[in-house]
């Protein structure tokens, strides 16, 4: 579930589950490093990733269509009504009128809540994991009339003991959705803000790779990128109309059946045009130009990616594997851990209310 649906309480102390459930920033969480589909671009200096809602844009999207829709029916209706007054005016008519202005105002929110980080915003909200720095900047909101320098709006958080990473978790009627989210709090431990990083996943099972991935996070951090393995993949900073389709049918899930997609392919169509709709109308996101400072790629930097040969997005790289010229699944074991070995049941562990501890 996007993290904007649900968003954290600014005032309230962290929920006691995500704050359990707290991710070190220098031990490793589990037995296995590897990126799970959430990276723009790596360097020796940075990495820049996705931010949570950024694979499911479509749905958003689609709903706020919807809602613009349902407002422009309503009102087409309170005209007609309005400009064809009854000789009396009843009690049910009345009652008509406030149910019209009431969806009309209702929509009216749905559409302003979920569109304005949708259409005319930004194509994505990067998060830069700046490891020369020790800091991450997030690209939160386009500022519409930025000063020169200025960028869009963007928050940055230290990389230390002190800042709060938690595994945040949903819970729905048929199963649990997971991410990770950082909390700024006051000094009386309330939260001030919040954001989701990289991406969800579904189910306890997922969790094994939210930890994989965070432990892929914090190597490239604390490390450096010279023994992580390949990304899964490279997310294209400008996204082409085939790889909007594959993330609308990878929606439905990686290992659905060709008949479900076959089934379901109206809606895939529908959705990935709502996508589109959506990224014609942003624009690229601007950093500010004093973190477009400390972000300088020194030329030759042998692990500035993507570029030459590396396949980007899902397209490419899905058939760059299938000609054996990117590895399928690339990870690495972690050195020296000491909790369960078997990633699946680690999972399952940090699933739980009580969650194994980090050393």
């Amino acid at each position: 579930m996007d993290e904007r649906i649900f968003p954290y309480k600014a005032g309230c102390p962290i929920p006691e589950w995500d704050l359990a459930h707290r991710l070190s920033t220098r031990a490793p969480v589990g037995p296995e490093c590897k990126d799970t589909g959430t990276i723009f671009r790596t360097s020796s200096i940075f990495m820049d990733v996705s931010d949570q809602p950024y694979r499911h844009r479509q749905m958003l999207a689609g709903s706020t269509i919807v809602a613009v829709a349902a407002v422009v029916g309503f009102a087409v209706v309170a005209h007609y009504i309005f400009s064809h007054p009854k000789a009396e005016v009843s009690t049910g008519v009345v009652c008509v009128w406030l149910l019209l202005i009431s969806a009309i105002c209702g929509f009216s929110y749905v559409a302003y809540k979920f569109g304005r980080d949708e259409f005319f915003a930004l194509k994505r909200r990067p998060i830069r994991f700046n490891r020369k720095e020790q800091k991450i900047y997030t690209i939160r909101r386009r500022r519409f009339f930025a000063k020169p320098g200025e960028g869009d709006v963007t928050w940055e958080i230290p990389w230390n003991a002190d800042s709060i990473f938690c595994i945040h978790k949903n819970n729905k009627a048929t199963d649990d959705a997971y991410h990770i989210r950082h909390y700024e709090v006051d000094a009386q431990g309330n939260v001030v803000r919040a954001f989701a990083i990289g991406r969800q996943w579904e189910g306890r099972e997922e969790v094994e790779g939210l930890l994989s991935q965070w432990n892929y996070w914090c190597e490239y951090m604390n490390h450096g990128p010279a023994d992580l393995p390949a990304p899964s993949l490279f997310f294209g900073e400008r996204e082409s109309l085939r790889d909007s389709f594959l993330f609308c049918v990878y929606g439905l899930g990686f290992g659905s059946s060709i008949s479900l997609y076959i089934i379901m392919s109206p809606v895939i169509v529908l959705l990935t045009c709502f996508r589109l709709l959506a990224l014609w109308t942003c624009r690229d996101p601007v950093w500010p130009a004093s973190v477009e400072a400390v972000s300088a790629i020194e030329p030759g930097d042998i692990h500035d990616q993507p570029r030459g040969a590396t396949p980007v997005g899902w397209a490419q790289t899905g058939m760059a594997c299938h000609r054996r010229q990117w590895p399928m699944d690339p990870k690495r074991p972690v050195a020296n851990w000491q909790g369960e070995q078997y990633p699946a049941k680690n999972a399952l562990l940090w699933a739980a209310d009580i969650p194994p501890a980090t050393h």
